[in-house]
């Protein structure tokens, strides 16, 4: 396919000569009556760690060996964003989300599937995603989202100290040179008063924060959805667009 020159896909595929595909049109999980397309790469080769960096930096996500991001018609309402680590501030907020988790316990691991990390998938997504694309995902689909990579990626298991270290939380992260790209997160949905979701997120700021990270990648902000608007809450945040990386805040704060 061809691309815009001027967008960061254009630059990336005239230095690297990568080939890029659109997929057929398809209803949006995110918008009511639009339909999406989507541009895709393959992450292969020896150059996959340089090139998925690349990609991330021009807007893209990585869902397994492929990377992709939005190219609906007549709409761009997917942004991508990220937090710059270093400024962002634990206020009061977050301070209590820590603080009611002070018996969670993170830990890095491989990135390969256990039953056990399955099986919380399937609680989560009949939770809160009941009906959608990956409620029907198969134990066999959901060890090749977490193993079919070529890049550096590892899960941090989020368990409750005691009550046999329940496992509670999942990550599934990819360590881009400049930050950490959080690919995909679920949890346990029985534990609400936790709010697991802004914890990962608080925690990943955490440790990009002490190893001296740049950014932690959050993945696409959809204006107008629901589901997606929790984002916007850890700020600053920056969005990509056509000049670049730039502050949302100024956007947001006009809503």
């Amino acid at each position: 396919m061809s691309t815009d020159p001027t967008s960061p896909a254009g630059r990336i595929s005239a230095s690297k000569n990568i080939r890029f595909y659109l997929t057929a049109a398809q209803p949006c999980p995110y918008l009511d009556g639009r339909r999406e397309r989507k541009v895709f790469a393959a992450l292969d080769g020896h150059d996959a760690i340089e090139l998925n960096d690349s990609l991330t930096h021009a807007g893209f996500r990585r869902s397994q060996n492929i990377a992709y991001r939005p190219a609906c018609d007549m709409c761009a309402a997917c942004v991508s964003v990220r937090v710059p680590a270093a400024q962002f501030v634990f206020s009061k907020r977050w301070r209590r989300i820590l603080a009611r988790n002070q018996d969670v316990v993170s830990k890095l691991v491989p990135a390969h599937a256990t039953y056990e990390q399955y099986a919380l998938l399937q609680t989560y997504l009949k939770d809160r995603h009941f009906g959608a694309g990956m409620s029907d995902m198969s134990v066999f689909d959901y060890s090749a989202m977490v193993e079919e990579t070529s890049v550096r990626t590892h899960i941090i298991e989020y368990r409750l100290e005691g009550d046999e270290g329940r496992l509670i939380g999942c990550a599934l992260v990819d360590a881009l040179a400049d930050g950490l790209s959080m690919v995909y997160a679920f949890f346990d949905p029985r534990e609400s008063s936790r709010s697991l979701g802004s914890y990962m997120i608080l925690d990943h700021l955490r440790q990009a924060q002490e190893v001296g990270y740049l950014y932690v990648y959050l993945g696409y902000w959809v204006r107008g959805s629901r589901k997606m608007s929790y984002k916007t809450n850890f700020r600053p945040i920056e969005a990509l667009g056509s000049s670049g990386w730039t502050d949302l805040s100024p956007l947001l704060d006009k809503d």
